[in-house]
């Protein structure tokens, strides 16, 4: 895990290794050098490079790293240096295994470079130079027997040859058996030594064209990245012009202004898109999916993104690292917040880590969130990272609302102002109260900024000053599950809402409200695009398809390359975060349980109580309080509370419904007597067996009775 915090509320495109959101960081390219170097001398400006000035041609000096890419940082350094050290070691491995191969196969190199060498050395041995001569004389001899002279010359010719082949022989074979007594006679490690000595060079000369000894070892990494392969790619994605019959050296080709080289455990590059050829940086990311697959990886290996002009770069810039494998599958990574007594919602918010490893935060002050995707694919154990952080801060003030009505957000009820869950009517209703509670607190707060002098409130907006001292404590307003209530609602009833909440997160953050929405259908009938627009922090878990990743994180944003549509089946807990116009990455969340969530809970409620801010539903609720002083209240009536929470008195199967809602695992098999059976056994005494509810008389339950049966000082200590 890095140390580095990305705060990912700056526009920024980020480099290659180790920075800002969306690539890591690497030091930046050199600025191009000025057109014009000059010096200033008094109040007169002389262009070294002016026409006529003897000292600029070796004055006049390139902009130019002196060290290559790969040592320009200790990161860069420390990253080339452990790759390298995993390729030999790998290589040390993979020809260690296949020492005995080896030897097997120098052996019968070596039998045939000394069958090579026997017959190379046999004319000699077998005197040939002088054999021409003899056969030359015994034909002329036949040719003219009487000759004397030629007789003569005949026969001395074939003494010489014979002399030749005997004192060659064995000098031959004195050699070798002074070499087999030496070799015999001397010590094993010198015998080692000798063979070495005899059978290498013997190897050498038995070799062929396509004769290898050793096995010609494939790298252990899945993409050997070079600037041809970049090319090619870019070539076959239509990025860059192709041959057509031309010479490959006149191709155009992109310019590296660094790497590739090794970084972390993929291959970080940044190129500039060549003149010319109409291609920008928007073009390439947009080619994301074919690049991967010329360069043989999944495109969730492919990060890309335009290097821009703060950064160095242009428009035709662009910089990409590949992973050797999926970056976003290993162990899960606990969040830090669990183990925190304390947190300040002022920062921010420590969220995850992106691809390399650098830890992602989020600022939320000043900010409104919207978390989308399909179901089980870790989108509401992100949103509550974010919530969570609010926990630890004793002045903020948290209103939830849970559409599924299910246990994800029920510990909130330690420390929640106000908590609405589920979408039935009586939910419905409180969703509405809590709205109106929340613009007029909102108008309040804004009356009373505009009253304070500039010198305490010098931007109409809260400050953490003004937080303690007028008692304004942060707003948290988090609404999971926002298609439920949409959908269960009356039209007029939606506008409401939905105007209620545009108004809330396009003014109250000034005013300290924080907008936490999240909906598993981003459509325009679930949560319309005059809510989603006003949104400045967007996440998404997989999606089916680009538009349905372009609905939760912004039109257009998967062909820049946000697009949650890519992530796979795997990727729980891991979206697209869009944080600006041009600013993305791809985060593995932070992993929070429900126990350490509920934990979390409780430790908000006890700060909050050290602080004075424990108010509303969490003050009065009577099963948080229990849980707080250590008392134990039944399941079943700590969970028939929750359901009636809303309600003074509820119907029998609309209680069984609601709690299956909660928890189908304990209560799936309940039915209206095993219900009865067990508040009663709890010490529920119900004062009547039926509820009148909007003029219907049927059997049901009085929240009244159920709290009779939490124990007196509980009640005492909520005021009820």
């Amino acid at each position: 895990m890095g140390d580095n915090v990305v705060h990912l509320h700056k526009n920024t495109t980020p480099p290659v290794s180790g920075g800002p959101a969306v690539l890591t960081v690497v030091p930046d390219p050199a600025p191009a050098a000025p057109a014009e170097a000059s010096v200033v001398a008094g109040p007169t400006v002389e262009a070294v490079d002016l026409p006529g000035n003897p000292l600029a041609d070796w004055l006049t000096a390139v902009e130019a790293p002196v060290l290559p890419v790969w040592a320009r940082s200790r990161a860069s350094v420390i990253a080339n240096v452990r790759a390298f050290g995993r390729l030999t070691w790998w290589h040390t491995r993979y020809h260690g295994f296949r020492t005995p191969k080896y030897l097997v196969k120098t052996v019968l190199l070596a039998a045939r470079g000394f069958f090579r060498a026997a017959a190379g050395l046999w004319p000699t041995l077998s005197a040939q130079d002088h054999s021409a001569a003899v056969k030359a004389l015994r034909a002329q001899v036949k040719a003219r027997p009487e000759d004397v002279d030629l007789a003569v010359r005949l026969q001395a010719a074939h003494y010489a040859r014979t002399h030749s082949r005997r004192w060659r022989f064995g000098a031959a074979a004195a050699a070798v058996a002074a070499a087999a007594l030496g070799f015999m006679l001397a010590p094993p490690l010198l015998q080692a030594g000798i063979g070495a000595a005899v059978i290498t060079p013997l190897a050498y000369l038995g070799r062929g064209k396509e004769t290898r000894l050793l096995d010609q070892a494939a790298p252990p990494l899945r993409v050997d990245m070079s600037a041809q392969q970049l090319n090619e790619a870019l070539r076959a994605a239509g990025l860059l012009k192709s041959g057509s019959g031309k010479d490959e050296k006149d191709l155009p080709r992109v310019a590296c202004t660094m790497g590739p080289v090794r970084d972390g455990r993929g291959w970080a590059v940044i190129f500039d898109m060549p003149r010319g050829g109409g291609k920008t940086a928007s073009d390439v990311l947009a080619k994301r999916e074919v690049i991967a697959q010329e360069l043989g990886v999944d495109e969730i290996q492919v990060i890309m993104s335009r290097v821009r002009a703060a950064k160095g770069g242009n428009a035709g810039r662009v910089t990409m690292w590949v992973a050797d494998d999926d970056p976003y599958l290993g162990p899960l990574n606990p969040s830090p917040l669990e183990k925190a007594e304390k947190f300040s919602i002022w920062d921010a918010v420590p969220f995850g880590q992106d691809a390399r490893g650098n830890r992602i935060s989020v600022p939320v002050m000043w900010q409104s969130m919207f978390f989308g995707g399909l179901p089980r694919r870790g989108k509401t154990f992100s949103q509550r990272l974010l919530t969570a952080a609010g926990l630890l801060d004793a002045y903020v003030r948290h209103y939830v609302a849970d559409g599924k009505g299910g246990a994800d957000w029920m510990p909130m009820k330690a420390c929640a102002h106000r908590l609405v869950m589920g979408a039935e009517d009586a939910a419905i209703e409180a969703l509405k109260a809590m709205l109106q509670e929340l613009l007029v607190e909102m108008e309040r707060r804004f009356a009373l900024l505009r009253d304070l002098p500039t010198s305490v409130c010098p931007e109409g907006k809260l400050t953490p000053d003004i937080m303690v001292k007028y008692n304004l404590p942060v707003v948290f307003v988090t609404i999971d599950e926002l298609q439920e209530y949409f959908t269960a609602m009356e039209r007029e009833d939606r506008e409401q809402v939905i105007n209620d909440l545009c108004r809330i997160a396009r003014r109250g953050p000034a005013a300290g409200f924080i907008c936490n929405f999240a909906s598993q259908r981003p459509d325009a009938e679930s949560v319309p695009a005059k809510l989603r627009e006003i949104i400045t922090i967007r996440y998404s878990t997989q999606v089916v398809d680009r538009t349905s990743s372009d609905m939760v994180l912004g039109k257009g944003k998967a062909a820049q390359g946000a697009d949650a549509s890519v992530l796979s089946e795997d990727h729980k807990g891991v979206g697209v975060l869009v944080t600006g116009p041009a600013s993305f990455v791809t985060v593995r969340a932070d992993y929070l349980d429900g126990t350490g969530f509920a934990a979390l809970c409780r430790k908000g409620r006890a700060l909050r109580e050290a602080a004075g801010q424990l108010t509303g539903d969490a003050a009065g609720d009577v099963t948080a309080a229990a849980d707080a002083a250590g008392l134990t209240v039944p399941a079943v009536v700590s969970d028939v509370l929750e359901v009636m929470r809303h309600a003074p008195r509820m119907f029998t199967t609309d209680l069984l419904a609601g709690l299956v809602n909660l928890d189908e695992d304990v209560y799936g098999d309940f039915n209206a007597e095993r219900l009865a059976s067990e508040l009663e056994t709890a010490g529920v005494k119900r004062t009547s067996k039926q509820v009148k509810i909007s003029g219907a008389n049927a059997a049901g339950y009085q929240r009244r009775d159920i709290e009779a049966a939490v124990p007196a000082e509980i009640l005492l200590s909520t005021g009820r």
